[in-house]
């Protein structure tokens, strides 16, 4: 997702290729670079390539990746901390998401991610992965299954066959912890789902509430710049209707002057873009997650489409806070800074989106458009047809609209239980998720100045008061629940 990265996780730089990766248990790197760091361990998991069908691939197996510290842990007691991996470089979450660490710490308990198959270093077939037809054991429902696997097999070899195990992930990974909780609760106790978009990308809910969302943020710091992005993206279109191509180059500065419409239509994906990932990533310190972003971006980029006159000039510097946010570029390269996929928000760069391309042809529902009514961006319908059309000429697969509502329960989650459901509100995914509690332990925690799963980051100064109670509430939550699966099982 725009990401990572719904994220939903955009990673905006290219993960390497697996080579010769070793196999289960074998440590082969550190990153404890600091003493506030966690000392994590890489290490990697001989997993089944093929859960569900015993003639496709025998016993195959892959490596699949994952990251362990014990050094906060009570051993053979304190619970396990386990992070299901999303759409990326587990190192990427592991490095980002220092509450879990925190929490380890006061709770005593070990700490794993794992990586999600097809992604950073987990690649089944390594650079053959994507191919067809070895990229269709890329699901939902086979992730689930390493995680489960995984955890299953590690509990004893580690010594914590009786240690209760929470689950955590953010954006995509917050999705995957729910549905651990409900496919596997004789193995989960507990999972806290950050920016989980469930309803959204289940086909639930207004496919024009993204973009709108995205606008929303910026016309909340100032509706003048919601009226300058939307005023620089008409000029866009008056001088691509005259086919006034050179001026378009010279004003976004671009490495090649446009020459069809197909190339106006990546420029406006490519700007949009920037936008999003700054309303997601608002967070009110700099970060180095998902590229690099200043405190505060979308009062930064406001900021900059508000400084000057030229608003065609103002939205290419607005854009270049995120792509060029080093100011290395000369020139900005339409078609490798950003690639359209099926994912409106965006998939990245690399293998890692490719793999995502694949969750959004299949399983994963994006349908989100911008209207230019109800948001700020140019006109671009992505509707079910469009998906279909181009996932079938791209994988080959038809997408099957409904069926995370059908595997997972959609909004039908009363009868599941000790669920946190956290979402910030300037988060663009946030309405896209469960916003309202549906029990007294399916809890929603809405956090009324975070940005995409900011409270799964570590401490800082900066925090808002509202992150601040919402860990301490998750903290005493998944405190309660570790309590309560130690006195079921004694």
């Amino acid at each position: 997702m725009a990401r990572q990265f719904f994220g939903f996780i955009t990673l905006l730089c290219v993960y390497a290729e697996t080579q010769g990766l070793p196999r289960r248990h074998v440590q082969t790197k550190h990153h404890d670079s600091n003493k506030d760091q966690p000392q994590f361990k890489e290490k990697y998991f001989t997993q089944i390539l093929d859960h569900f069908n015993f003639n496709s691939m025998g016993n195959g197996t892959y490596d699949q990746r994952y990251l362990i510290t014990d050094q906060y842990w009570k051993r053979g007691y304190g619970p396990i901390f386990f992070y299901t991996g999303n759409e990326g470089d587990i190192w990427e979450f592991a490095l980002n998401s220092g509450f879990i660490t925190e929490l380890a710490a006061e709770q005593k308990a070990l700490v794993i991610f794992a990586e999600h198959r097809y992604y950073g270093k987990s690649l089944p077939f390594g650079q053959d992965s994507f191919n067809i037809p070895e990229v269709g054991l890329l699901t939902v429902e086979q992730a689930l299954a390493d995680f489960a696997v995984m955890i299953t097999e590690l509990k004893p070899q580690l010594g914590a066959s009786e240690c209760p195990v929470i689950v955590f992930g953010g954006s995509y990974g917050g999705m995957l912890s729910v549905y651990m909780r409900l496919r596997y609760p004789n193995i989960v106790a507990g999972a806290l789902a950050a920016s989980a978009p469930i309803l959204s990308t289940a086909g639930m809910g207004d496919s024009r509430q993204f973009f709108q969302d995205v606008t929303h943020d910026f016309e909340s710091y100032a509706p003048e710049c919601r009226d300058a992005v939307r005023g620089a993206f008409q000029k866009l279109q008056d001088l691509s209707e005259v086919e006034d191509y050179s001026r378009i180059q010279a004003a976004f500065s671009l490495c090649k002057p446009p020459s069809s419409q197909k190339d106006i239509h990546q420029l406006n994906g490519l700007l949009r873009n920037a936008f999003t990932l700054m309303a997601m990533l608002d967070y009110p310190y700099s970060t180095h997650f998902m590229g690099n972003m200043p405190a505060n971006p979308v009062k930064v980029g406001c900021d900059v489409m508000l400084s000057g006159a030229d608003l065609l000039q103002a939205l290419r510097d607005t854009a270049g806070i995120v792509y060029n946010s080093t100011g290395i570029l000369k020139c900005f390269d339409l078609y490798s800074l950003y690639v359209e996929c099926a994912d409106p928000t965006g998939c990245g760069l690399g293998f890692n989106s490719l793999a995502w391309d694949y969750q959004a042809c299949t399983e994963i529902e994006l349908c989100f458009e911008s209207n230019n009514v109800t948001d700020m961006f140019p006109p671009m319908p992505f509707t079910e047809a469009h998906r279909e059309q181009y996932c079938s000429k791209r994988w080959g697969v038809i997408p099957r609209p409904g069926w995370l509502k059908t595997q997972f329960w959609g909004s039908a989650l009363s009868s599941a239980s000790n669920i946190i459901f956290s979402n910030g509100d300037l988060d663009p995914w946030a309405n896209g998720g469960v916003r309202k509690s549906l029990s007294s332990s399916l809890v929603a925690i809405n956090i009324s100045e975070g940005a995409h799963h900011l409270d799964l980051r570590s401490s800082n100064d900066a925090d808002p008061l509202s992150v601040i109670t919402a860990r301490k509430t998750e903290a005493d939550t998944i405190s309660q629940w570790v309590k309560m699966e130690r006195h079921r099982s004694e």
